[in-house]
């Protein structure tokens, strides 16, 4: 992708445009009265904003603080996919999961490289029903 613009060359952020895409497939199939619809397309969104906005601040903090927007984002993606699971208005979530894991390690990466002095969690290991999953 050539950008005009230095966010556009951050593969994080053509990742999540790549699921903005992905997601608006899947709302297009779903009816538009379910509140998970109505969060998945806002969180969508919002992940390319606050990451072009984020990427364009100056400040580490202020970087962060977008970069967290972004990721936070990305999780309540996550969440509304399972919520739809659950009510069995999607057979399965892996494939805009696989997606959204990629964008959350990419933006992790970014928070630390940012912020030397922040405190981050170790990943961390657990067990459910003889699987080991990584947080």
């Amino acid at each position: 992708m050539n950008g005009l613009f230095d966010h556009e060359k951050l593969t994080v952020y053509q990742d999540s445009i790549r699921f903005v895409v992905w997601a608006g497939e899947l709302l297009e199939t779903l009816p538009k009265s379910l509140a998970a619809c109505d969060q998945l397309d806002g969180a969508s969104t919002s992940i390319p904003f606050n990451i072009a906005e984020g990427n364009g601040k100056y400040t580490a903090p202020d970087r962060c603080r977008f970069f967290d927007i972004a990721r936070g984002s990305a999780l309540e993606c996550a969440a509304c996919l399972d919520v739809l699971v659950a009510r069995k208005r999607l057979a399965r979530a892996e494939q805009g999961k696989e997606i959204l894991v990629r964008i959350v390690s990419m933006l992790v990466g970014l928070i630390r490289s940012t912020s030397a002095d922040r405190i981050h969690e170790e990943r961390a290991e657990y067990e459910t029903d003889d699987r080991r999953l990584a947080d």
